[in-house]
Order: C-alpha cells, then sequence, then structure tokens
C-alpha cells in the first residue's frame, strides 16, 4: 500500500460519517423531486416500491463503492491503483467518478445559490411585500439576473470550500454534526406544524395507503432511477468517503443508517409539502417550480407563513450545502492524493475550477439562454443530461461489476468484519451486487437516455 495512505486521517466517530454521508445523500432531489414523482406514480404504492429499490439496488452498491475507499485508503482513483496496480484500466472507473463529481458540483451550485438567496428573501420578509404574482415573479427576476445568480453561486461554493478545507475533521465532520441535526430540527418543526393544516391527513393517508392500482412501469423506473441517485451513487463520494474509515467499520450496517437517514428526509419533506399543498387545493409541482415559485406563495397563506419560509429555505440550504461539500471533496481529495497539494491549494484551485464552469451554467437561464451545447439543451441542461443520464449511472454499474466480478468469494467476504462467508447477508449482497444491480442501472441509463420510450 501506498505510503501516502498509512498516514491518512480518518473519522474521529462513526457518527460523524453517518452525518457526512446521509449529507451527501440527503440534497435538493429530497425536497423537490421525490414528493412530485411520488404524487405522480400513485402516492403510498410508489413509496413501498421505492423503498423496495433502496434495499435491492440503493444499499448494495453504496456498500460496494465503501469497499473499494475503505480497502485502497485513497481517493476515488487512487483506490483502484491500489488494489489493481498503475497500470490497471479499472482506474478509469474513479477517473469517471471524479469528473462527474466536479462537473455535478459546477451546475449544482447554481440552484443551491438560489436556496441561499430566498434564505435572504424571507429574512428580509420580501415575500410579504407583495401578492401572488409579484411573489412568483421574484424567481423569474432572479433567474433573469446575470450577476444576481452568479453573486448567490460564488457565495455558496465559498461556504462549501471554507468546510471542505477543513479537512475531514476539522471541517467536512465537525460542521456535518452542525448542519445535518439542524437540517432534521427545522424539518421536524415544518412536519409538525404541517400536520395541523387542513392537509395534514390528507397527506398521511396519500403517502402511506398504497394503490397498486396506480403504479405503472413508468414508477418502477422513476423508483429505481430515484433510489439511485438519491444516495450520491456513481460520483465517487462514498469511495472518497469510505476511503477515510478505519478496518473495523460495519459497512452493512453504516450503510443501512445512511439510506434510513436520507429515506426519513425524503419522506417528512413529502408530507410537509403535501400537507401545504393539499391545504391550498393545488396540484403538485415539481423541480425549482415548486420550491421557488410554490410553496413561497403558500406559507404564506398559513398561520405564521412568514417563520415557516424562513425555515424551509434554511433546511433547503442546509440540504444543498452538505451534498456540495461531498462533490468538492471528492476532486479535492484525488488532488492531495495523486498530485500531493496542501488540502488548501487543492480546494481554493478546485473551488474556483467549478465557479467559472458553473458560470456558463448559471448564464443559461438569461444571457445564454438561446445557446445550445448539446442539441435542444442549454449549457446547463446538457452538463446536468450528461451527468445524470450517463456518468454516474456508468459509474455505478462499473463499480458493482467491479466489486461483484472482478473480486473474488474470499477477497470480498475478507473486507467485511465478522461476516460469515456462509451467512444469508453476504449470499445476498453478493447476489444482488453481481446480477440485479448491473441490470437495474442498465435499466436507469436507457431510461435515462430515452432509449425505453
Amino acid at each position: 500500500m501506498d505510503a501516502r495512505s498509512s498516514t491518512r486521517k480518518g473519522w474521529a466517530s462513526r457518527a460523524g460519517f453517518v452525518l457526512a454521508a446521509a449529507g451527501s445523500a440527503v440534497g435538493l432531489g429530497n425536497i423537490w423531486k421525490f414528493p412530485y414523482i411520488t404524487g405522480t406514480y400513485g402516492g403510498g404504492a410508489f413509496v413501498l416500491v421505492y423503498l423496495g429499490c433502496i434495499l435491492l439496488l440503493g444499499l448494495p452498491i453504496m456498500v460496494a463503492e465503501l469497499i473499494i475507499g475503505r480497502c485502497g485508503q485513497r481517493d476515488a482513483i487512487g483506490s483502484f491503483l491500489v488494489l489493481e496496480g498503475p497500470d490497471s484500466r479499472w482506474k478509469w472507473v474513479g477517473a469517471v467518478s471524479v469528473v462527474a463529481a466536479f462537473l455535478l458540483l459546477a451546475f449544482y451550485s447554481v440552484v443551491a445559490g438560489w436556496s441561499f438567496d430566498y434564505v435572504f428573501k424571507a429574512a428580509s420578509g420580501e415575500f410579504s411585500k407583495g401578492g401572488t404574482e409579484q411573489i412568483g415573479g421574484l424567481f423569474l427576476k432572479l433567474t433573469a439576473s446575470a450577476f444576481r445568480g452568479l453573486f448567490w453561486q460564488a457565495l455558496f461554493l465559498a461556504a462549501t470550500a471554507g468546510i471542505v478545507i477543513g479537512g475531514i475533521r476539522g471541517g467536512i465532520e465537525r460542521w456535518s454534526k452542525i448542519l445535518m441535526p439542524a437540517l432534521f430540527g427545522l424539518l421536524i418543526l415544518l412536519f409538525l406544524h404541517s400536520m395541523f393544516s387542513p392537509g395534514g391527513m390528507l397527506a398521511l393517508r396519500f403517502l402511506f395507503t398504497p394503490d397498486f392500482s396506480l403504479l405503472a412501469p413508468r414508477a418502477l423506473l422513476g423508483a429505481l432511477g430515484h433510489a439511485f441517485f438519491t444516495l450520491s451513487l456513481g460520483a465517487g463520494v462514498m469511495i472518497t468517503y469510505g476511503s477515510y474509515l478505519d478496518a473495523e467499520a460495519d459497512l452493512f450496517g453504516l450503510s443501512f443508517r445512511i439510506a434510513a437517514l436520507d429515506t426519513l428526509v425524503a419522506l417528512l419533506a413529502s408530507l410537509t409539502i403535501f400537507s401545504v399543498v393539499f391545504s391550498a387545493g393545488m396540484p403538485i409541482d415539481g423541480g425549482p417550480g415548486l420550491v421557488f415559485k410554490t410553496l413561497p406563495i403558500l406559507f404564506l397563506q398559513l398561520p405564521f407563513g412568514k417563520l415557516l419560509a424562513l425555515l424551509f429555505f434554511l433546511l433547503l440550504a442546509f440540504a444543498a450545502l452538505t451534498s456540495a461539500i461531498s462533490m468538492l471533496e471528492v476532486v479535492v481529495a484525488y488532488a492531495v492524493d495523486e498530485w500531493c497539494w496542501p488540502r488548501g491549494r487543492a480546494t481554493g484551485v478546485v473551488g474556483l475550477a467549478a465557479f467559472f464552469l458553473g458560470i456558463p451554467c448559471g448564464l443559461s437561464f438569461n444571457v445564454l439562454k438561446g445557446f445550445a451545447l448539446l442539441p435542444g439543451h442549454t449549457v446547463f441542461e446538457s452538463l446536468d443530461l450528461l451527468v445524470s443520464s450517463y456518468m454516474l449511472p456508468l459509474g455505478g454499474l462499473m463499480v458493482a461489476v467491479y466489486v461483484g466480478w472482478r473480486w473474488t468469494r474470499d477477497r470480498q467476504c475478507s473486507a467485511f468484519v465478522n461476516l460469515h462467508p456462509e451467512g444469508r447477508l453476504f449470499a445476498a449482497w453478493r447476489f444482488v451486487l453481481r446480477y440485479f444491480a448491473p441490470a437495474a442501472v442498465l435499466i436507469i441509463l436507457f431510461n435515462e437516455a430515452g432509449w425505453l420510450g
């Protein structure tokens, strides 16, 4: 093993790792995508299918990524170099992940910056200064202003870099122990308040009363896709975070806790949003329109609406920040491990590079709105398509193939602590990783590419 890995500083505690990894998984998609696809595909029935996909797809690949990182004790590329040698082609699996994380950070920071802007709007009382049309128009003004969008994007990336520069213990773990409890506290406050709204019971019945007659093949595709993307798979995050784990870590137990926290946030966010939307008798929208147009209007129709709006956008900002931290760390860890850069220089250079790449992404909503990088897609949409539809599924697929088929049974079992090779848990994980997970990721890849109709 490379000498650099012997002095690698790891997580100070298991709880710190779980909170950081769960923070990576909990992102904007939990807040605006999961409620929308749940509403689209039948509520409670979709939730049951989604939970099954988490167990059969998300968890096995997450464990595989953690194995690579924990055994390699290096970044997402370096771990493959340690495990397979410098001339192995498997290093390109890590390379795809690192590039995907960098591109993802560049365009993710655009939307994440909007959440910072809306925290400021909510705190300054800007939502209460006009009627429905004026509040809805605030989002259009934000996206139409090149300077304002880039300002909040830069501020968001600066906050992200300010955390990552502190390292694993002093930066990521320390702030995860602050941001994640704060996120859960805000979410629970919003959830409890929403349950006493007129739409509270309607939301509970909708989310937890399954009606399988509403399920369609597209629902299964939606569940598979979200189960994969929500856990930060394919972007090298779990490989990188896993590289800071010690040899005694229970990878199955840790993965289950991460997935459970991520799912809990998605369910609580869905109940909160459904309650607000049902109280107003409005249909459920998805994406930025739901968060930045619809919800600010609906919050102000409820008691304590100004406070609720502020809490919600703080929640959104925290969720965006904890995810972006992990994206930046993937690339910074590569620069530190492979190029021997000091963490300060690596964080600064990567952060600036992400901002400069993110500039045309941010301008896609105004100055470059008519410019298509890929046919029919703006720069922002092109990077989103490239990363989400191709790079992340490809990275997840190759991880499943690598650990599932490249590694022998004995090598796989030796990566776990106190796990019998004849035990049911190991056998089930190995079977799913070798057969179900690759097939499921291929379906996701084909669906995201539009090849399934």
